[in-house]
């Protein structure tokens, strides 16, 4: 198999080893729970062509439109649903999607998003400190970080964010608020933490760690990996890419708990995390710590609903 990047339009992350670890196949049907521009989408329906069926989800409305026109050869093929994926039973049960042959997750942000939006997930571009994936959700970065007490962020910084420097940093910030833009929020890192001095910048794990708290993505990635493996077909596939320890840790355990014990409902495809090539790294910088992990369902599934 050889999925030029060129063909389908922008780099997505582990693209060959997705398709491979998901066994996509003529006619079967897939679901998207993070579509982003339409990457991985685009390839998962080039791949099970002819017969083939997606349902992409996204919380994100932008990333939706994006994706929509991306895919438009795949129309007939293809159902693009604006839902955050800790509804994905919902949303399966109520378009009738289920069973599947494949769920991936993708757990990055977008180009789209990163670069963009306007909502603030970069310290890179001056952008209002907002961090949500949806413009319906009600609080946002600024609420947290102008509410919150100093212990309250500090708790987050260093949770979410895995930020050691966490008390510093939240000390810095209740200092200088009230923080309505990205730059001043980097600048008020900067001076709690100094300028950039390793390969990563000083505001990069703060940020993480709102964008995480801002959409209770721990929560909702724990509660929809459950969720997809209700909905697997005998053979399906669970593919998830995470980027940071938090995401991989609940990952890594999620699959070897469904793997083990008297009845388990899943075996582990790839006992050793896959990561990207040096070739891939050097060529899309961004994946460079990405990591997948996939399963195999073994067990026959039930009414969806009944999960």
């Amino acid at each position: 198999m050889n999925l030029t990047m060129s063909a389908l339009g922008h780099t997505p992350v582990l693209l060959e080893e997705t398709i491979e670890a998901l066994a996509v196949q003529p006619g079967g049907r897939y679901i998207d729970c993070t579509l982003g521009a339409g990457g991985h989408a685009a390839a998962i329906l080039e791949c099970s062509s002819p017969g083939g069926q997606l349902l992409g989800i996204d919380a994100d409305p932008e990333a939706i439109k994006v994706a929509r026109a991306r895919l438009e050869d795949y129309s007939k093929s293809t159902l693009l649903i604006n839902q955050n994926f800790i509804n994905l039973r919902d949303v399966c049960i109520k378009y009738h999607f289920f069973p599947v042959h494949g769920v991936l997750f993708d757990l990055g942000l977008s180009s789209l998003q990163l670069n963009g939006s306007g909502r603030g997930f970069s310290f890179q571009h001056d952008a209002p400190l907002d961090m949500r994936l949806s413009p319906g959700q009600q609080v946002s970065a600024a609420d947290i970080v102008n509410t919150s007490s100093e212990a309250e962020l500090a708790w987050l910084i260093k949770t979410f964010g895995e930020e050691s420097r966490g008390g510093k940093i939240a000390h810095y910030i209740v200092q200088q608020r009230p923080i309505k833009t990205t730059l001043k929020l980097t600048e008020i890192i900067e001076q709690a933490v100094g300028g950039r001095r390793g390969r990563i910048h000083p505001a990069t794990k703060t940020f993480l760690g709102l964008r995480i708290a801002v959409n209770q993505e721990l929560e909702h990635l724990e509660s929809a990996l459950k969720q997809a493996v209700g909905l697997l077909g005998f053979e399906g596939r669970l593919v998830v890419i995470s980027y940071h320890s938090l995401e991989d840790r609940i990952v890594k355990h999620f699959l070897r708990r469904e793997a083990s014990g008297e009845k388990p409902r899943l075996r582990l495809v790839n006992k050793k995390v896959i990561t990207p090539s040096l070739a891939e790294v050097q060529f899309n910088p961004r994946s460079r710590s990405a990591k997948l992990r996939a399963a195999e369902c073994i067990t026959i599934p039930k009414e969806a609903s009944s999960e």
